[in-house]
């Protein structure tokens, strides 16, 4: 019991970020707080956390050491809820943000089936192209394509996503194919105009990723429209597989330098520490996982467009 405190109480100093606000939430003193922390690090026999009351900072084995202890709470909080899901249902209001092209197109679209199959729940979909706030804005889950970097949040990898470089046969019969990330040069390069956006493309040689500069003479903040220009043959665009992946099974667009694709941003469910998570958001995060983890998922629309273009 003692180990199992001194667990939850690490992981809660870091979600809250200090050991005031943790000894707060528990309604005891901090010095109790810490003192659990001093018995935690003498245990291992490693410093954790470089801590005042006002601010922590996790050392090299402490953010290590996190990753597995947040793991084995969500486990055992797993286990616990699906013992006490035997006799309950979602039910409530879900607060959901995505990503607006990835929301519309892979969000939106399933939320019908999900309330089929929960009828007592409500469900707000917003959909922007910024990293929220969860708990200042009340989000109960954010749908995210990158690595989880806030270590108050939990994060649940829902599918694979890579990014390929594509445009459609015509131009690239006009324009020639490149073959190394060099020949980008020399390309009508359909390009992010966001602030603070990367001036390139990160592509992987030599074992190791590299930033392509690239070049065009049309850029935009929107994905979809780069995505549309792609397709009218305006150039080469750097997009997601879940956006273009039905234009390249079609035969719409052709990716050109697949052998130096860098690893992509995966989809993660991303959602607040919390000691119970509530149903809903449990049962939301199980629908999308098993949603996208079929394959037959992704093959579905690309499959549809190809029937309605048969003659």
């Amino acid at each position: 019991m003692d180990q199992f405190k001194q667990i939850s109480t690490f992981v809660e100093v870091v979600a809250r970020g200090n050991l005031s606000a943790a000894a707060r939430a528990e309604g005891i003193a901090p010095a109790m707080i810490g003192r659990r922390l001093d018995a935690l690090e003498e245990r291992l026999g490693v410093k954790l956390l470089q801590r005042t009351t006002r601010k922590i900072a996790l050392t090299e084995e402490g953010a290590a050491f996190l990753e597995d202890c947040q793991r084995i709470l969500r486990e055992l909080d797993e286990a616990e809820s699906a013992v006490s899901a035997r006799s309950a249902h979602a039910s409530g209001h879900l607060l959901i943000s995505a990503p607006a092209g990835f929301g519309r197109q892979h969000v939106a679209p399933l939320l019908p089936e999900f309330l089929a199959r929960h009828g007592d729940l409500q469900v707000t979909l917003n959909l922007n192209d910024r990293v929220v706030d969860l708990i200042g804005e009340g989000i109960d889950v954010a749908i995210r394509i990158a690595a989880l970097s806030d270590s108050s949040l939990v994060g649940v990898k829902l599918a694979d996503n890579k990014r390929v470089i594509c445009a459609t046969p015509a131009y690239l019969k006009k324009y020639g194919v490149p073959r190394t990330p060099d020949d980008l040069q020399r390309h009508h390069c359909l390009t992010i105009s966001s602030e603070g956006s990367q001036n390139g493309w990160t592509l992987r040689q030599h074992g190791k990723n590299i930033v392509c500069k690239v070049a065009g003479r049309l850029r935009c903040n929107d994905g979809q429209v780069l995505h549309a220009w792609a397709l009218e043959g305006r150039g080469l665009a750097w997009r997601s597989m879940w956006e273009v992946g039905n234009d390249i099974a079609s035969g719409r667009l052709v990716t050109v330098l697949d052998e130096f694709a860098a690893p992509g941003n995966d989809i993660y469910a991303v959602f607040a520490q919390r000691r119970h998570l509530p149903l809903r958001i449990r049962a939301f995060v199980d629908f999308l996982r098993d949603t996208y983890g079929r394959a037959e998922y992704w093959r579905r629309d690309a499959e549809t467009v190809n029937e309605l273009e048969k003659p």
